[in-house]
């Protein structure tokens, strides 16, 4: 009777599925990946696990595969602004916490914001750097789910595929070719609520200026995606 169960227990980590996690990095189009999926969690090769916003790369056991969404940092500002602006609505009701009720009554597009950040007048920028500090999103870094660079290193044997939002739609198919899910599931590209998308026709301009500001306060993001290009290109 105990050998029996004991084969028992064996057999079934054998017939386990491997794990495979999604690590969900803010505004980089994870919501899209997680509703197309949403029922395809236990395909035949991989159990999927799709982790909150808080979950991070130490969070996943070594050797156990994962899979997440890049953008480039820039991009990934003005949807974080845009979102947490709208407190997330309509998809979700997150309230503003007090320090971004001060960040909003103060910036009313990004730009403005990322102008801010190398004004000479020292009170705005102090607001800027205070904003920048304050509203989710677009305070993250991706440090904030993979730690830092030597650790990152040490985990690239379990990353199974990086999805770019530039080209979310074609590395969608490549991650669906890779997880053998039939190719009619498709992103939810004109379901904006579902894919927790911006509504168009909104102000993501950004002067020059306000560029250079964004690339040099998310200087160590674009260091990720150096790294990140390492192991997949953006292309």
């Amino acid at each position: 009777m105990i050998f029996r169960k004991i084969i028992e227990r064996l057999t079934s980590k054998i017939k386990r599925k491997p794990q495979l996690h999604f690590i969900h990095v803010g505004k980089t189009g994870g919501s899209a990946i997680a509703f197309a999926l949403k029922g395809y969690t236990k395909n035949h090769v991989y159990h999927i696990r799709f982790q909150g916003h808080k979950t991070k790369l130490t969070d996943i056991p070594v050797g156990e595969k994962l899979f997440f969404c890049v953008r480039d940092p820039i991009d990934r500002f003005v949807s974080g602004f845009y979102s947490r602006q709208r407190q997330g609505r309509p998809k979700y009701n997150s309230p503003w916490r007090k320090a971004e009720e001060i960040a909003f009554g103060i910036f009313k597009t990004p730009n403005e914001l990322a102008l801010a950040l190398s004004s000479d007048d020292d009170t705005r920028k102090a607001n800027a750097e205070f904003a920048m500090h304050s509203i989710a999103h677009v305070k993250s870094s991706y440090w904030d789910w993979f730690v830092d660079a030597s650790y990152f290193k040490k985990r690239i044997p379990d990353i199974l595929f990086v999805c770019h939002q530039h080209r979310l739609q074609e590395d969608f198919k490549q991650l669906r070719n890779i997880l053998g899910i039939p190719v009619d599931v498709e992103l939810p590209a004109k379901n904006l609520v579902a894919a927790h998308a911006n509504p168009v026709g909104l102000d993501r301009g950004l002067e020059d200026q306000a560029k250079r500001n964004l690339q040099s306060w998310y200087a160590a993001d674009y260091t990720f995606l150096a790294l990140v290009d390492e192991i997949q290109p953006r292309g």
